[in-house]
């Protein structure tokens, strides 16, 4: 897909000539949101120089599936107690999932725990700036390794996280939720709109993520402060409702999730190996207790002792 292959929406725009025609071409979209992004962009630590690669991949890791609010008081802690990854991998990895604290899915403290340690190891305590480099770090896949080499580093990579698929979906495809999982199309288009210019491709994937977690969001999109709105292929089509696969909802309470971060939680309190007795008192149905229990151990975020007792891995 080239720049000028961006859908257009459906002929019957209003005749309303305050009303543009949707977006031919990345021009359309980049001056006004770099634009928006200037005058709205929000003050946030990882985004401050002084939060540095290292900064910039603890938040990657926080900030998926978690929304900014719960991320800031964990994000600040965390790196107080380990500013480079060196201090964070002299320590168990028991320590990063206590220090996780409820930020939910903990598996991502064990594998930015793993990170830390590998780049300890490989790239003498810096975070590496190559691409590949990043994405051959344990726990990092695309999106992050991208997200890391142009947030940190500046470089021109398209950075698709879920509010840029849906700002995309909806100012280029014309449609209201991209798919459920992120679709070759869709990174052929991020790249088709990446600017040429590396700074300018770093601002714009910071500046697409920010639109969509401010004004395209979810729900309750607000047009009326989008900067693209002129040009947006899904509002000037009528904002047609989603007709793909149902989305994928957030259902929490009565989930093993819930029953893993109860258990979690006595664990990441404790100082002292935790015996059975203390956990089944925070679930009452056993099964469900002991699969969720079980499959922390299978995931490496609980150590079972002898004694039926358990603790975070100190390993």
């Amino acid at each position: 897909m080239t720049a000028t292959d961006i859908p257009s929406p459906a002929s019957d725009v209003p005749a309303d000539p305050t009303v543009r025609t949707p977006a031919r071409g990345p021009s359309d979209l980049h001056g006004p949101v770099l634009a928006w992004f200037d005058q709205h962009a929000r003050d946030l630590p990882w985004r401050r120089p002084e939060a540095g690669a290292w900064g910039v991949m603890v938040s990657e890791f926080m900030l998926q599936q978690t929304p900014v609010s719960r991320v800031l008081p964990v994000y600040e802690q965390w790196l107080a107690r380990w500013p480079r990854p060196a201090d964070l991998a002299a320590e168990a990895s028991g320590e990063a999932v206590r220090a996780w604290g409820r930020l939910g899915y903990p598996r991502r403290a064990l594998r930015l725990h793993g990170a830390a340690v590998a780049i300890t190891e490989r790239h003498g305590g810096d975070v590496p700036r190559e691409h590949a480099q990043l994405l051959a770090l344990p726990g990092i896949g695309e999106y992050t390794a991208a997200a890391v080499a142009s947030f940190a580093y500046g470089q021109r990579h398209a950075v698709l996280d879920t509010n840029v698929r849906r700002v995309f979906a909806r100012a280029a495809g014309g449609i209201q939720y991209p798919p459920n999982a992120t679709t070759a199309a869709e990174r052929r288009l991020a790249r088709a709109l990446l600017p040429e210019d590396e700074a300018t491709a770093a601002r714009w994937a910071a500046a697409s993520m920010e639109l969509g977690a401010l004004v395209c969001t979810a729900r309750n999109e607000d047009c009326a402060r989008c900067p693209v709105a002129g040009v947006c292929a899904w509002r000037l089509a009528g904002k047609p409702a989603h007709d793909g696969p149902p989305r994928r909802g957030q259902t929490y309470a009565g989930t093993d999730r819930q029953v893993r971060g109860k258990l979690l939680a006595v664990l990441r309190d404790a100082v002292t190996p935790v015996p059975r007795s203390a956990l089944e008192r925070v679930w009452d149905e056993p099964v469900q207790r002991d699969r969720a229990l079980d499959g922390l151990v299978a995931d490496g975020l609980v150590e079972p002792l002898e004694n039926d007792r358990f603790r975070l891995p100190q390993t």
